[in-house]
């Protein structure tokens, strides 16, 4: 055993050889699976596409940087579980291109911020936010109150949404435009349908202001929707079982 050992050791080629062929292997028994599973994520109820406003509010967090302070990641540790709730699922993040994981936390993960806090809270925290957490290096977004939206390309980003997997059907694309103003009016003509479309979408106006669609208002729609889809109570017992 110890003579054919050192074959390798003393001769680069056939250690080379031998990477090769571990290499290989275990590489054909990750990728060889995803060619026959449909999906490597586990179907959770509740998931579904976000609304024209969320995917919107998503779009201007990207766009602000806002990933490169905040992860959207819980990880399953007991510390992670008793300040941000139940561990992250694939599921959740199934609907992003690109996803929001990652460790940088110079702020708070948002992944469960969703109903944690009032609409005029994160609308006071957005504009001014060293004013309700004095500590805060965050900069102020107030001017998202004076971006006005215009709903003049969400059609196409949720066409783009589709073609990578999104399942927008053609009604939801069709609808897009009138479903960005729908989302802050209760009283919409359109309410029923656009609540058949995103059940469980929050309808309401995010930013105090009801005269005006404004970046603002998406951005709180979709950070008050994050971590709020999935019913974690069946999960609760898992959960505790995997903290011991």
């Amino acid at each position: 055993m110890k003579f054919k050992h050192e074959i390798f050791e003393k001769n680069s080629l056939i250690l080379t050889l031998g990477i090769l062929v571990v290499v290989s292997i275990g590489g054909l028994v990750e990728i060889a699976p995803l060619f026959y599973l449909s999906s490597t994520i586990e179907k959770v109820d509740g998931m579904r596409p976000y609304t024209p406003l969320e995917l919107t509010g998503r779009n201007v967090y990207i766009r602000e940087g806002c990933y490169l302070c905040h992860s959207q990641m819980i990880r399953p540790l007991r510390d992670e579980a008793e300040r941000y709730g139940h561990y992250s699922l694939a599921a959740e993040s199934m609907y992003d291109h690109p996803f929001q994981w990652g460790s940088k936390r110079t702020g708070p993960d948002l992944a469960r911020v969703g109903g944690k806090y009032s609409d005029a809270w994160h609308l006071a925290h957005l504009t001014h936010p060293q004013a309700v957490v004095p500590e805060s290096v965050m900069p102020p977004y107030k001017f998202l109150l004076d971006n006005i939206l215009d709903g003049r390309t969400i059609e196409a980003d949720l066409k783009a949404n589709k073609i990578v997997g999104v399942p927008y059907t053609e009604a939801q694309i069709a609808a897009a435009k009138s479903d960005l103003a729908t989302q802050v009016d209760e009283y919409a003509d359109d309410y029923d349908g656009f609540m058949a479309r995103y059940p469980g979408a929050n309808v309401r106006d995010f930013d105090g202001d009801p005269e005006h669609l404004t970046e603002m208002d998406a951005l709180i729609a979709y950070l008050q929707m994050l971590g709020t889809l999935v019913d974690f109570s069946t999960y609760e017992a898992d959960a505790e079982d995997n903290l011991r």
